[in-house]
């Protein structure tokens, strides 16, 4: 496993791979302070450049091979989390029926907190039933914390145009 942590305009941003795919990305605390003793490799160096370009705007889909970690159960939700595009939100609730497990919100929830592939699997497009884009406090959580998940969201809509 090798991993890179680098600042990127969201801050300290560390992306890990193994064998020759991407088993992490994770914005971390500002106040974090980090080293990066290892080299990066071509496939990390391919990831912050991808990366880069979608904090910019410039990129709306990743093309690096991914290797989530998880149960069945959350890869079922990563791969739905996965489908919905750029600029767009779907509900934890929205999730579970697309899984035909209707009463499985929260268990979505949970799925969206286990994943280590922030913004490579979009878990930030994944929100409340009660979601406003104009209320903060109705974004749910994130990982990452809810002032990024804010500010991917904003980047999305004002790239997309999109206002769902």
């Amino acid at each position: 496993m090798n991993g890179t942590t680098r600042d990127t305009s969201y801050g300290p941003v560390r992306i890990t791979e193994k064998d020759g795919a991407i088993v992490a990305l994770a914005f971390m605390p500002p106040s974090t302070s980090w080293q990066s003793p290892d080299p990066a490799t071509p496939l990390l160096e391919e990831a912050f450049r991808q990366l880069g370009e979608y904090l910019s705007g410039i990129r709306r889909e990743f093309t690096l091979p991914l290797a989530p970690q998880g149960t069945d159960f959350d890869k079922a939700v990563w791969d739905q989390m996965a489908r919905v595009s750029y600029g767009s939100t779907a509900t934890y609730g929205e999730i579970a029926k697309r899984l035909g497990k209707p009463g499985a919100a929260r268990a979505v929830g949970a799925a969206c907190g286990r994943n280590s592939l922030a913004v490579l699997l979009p878990c930030h497009r994944i929100v409340p039933a009660s979601f406003v884009r104009t209320n903060p406090a109705t974004y749910g959580g994130y990982r990452w914390g809810v002032s990024v998940k804010r500010r991917l969201l904003k980047l999305e809509t004002e790239q997309s145009g999109v206002c769902k």
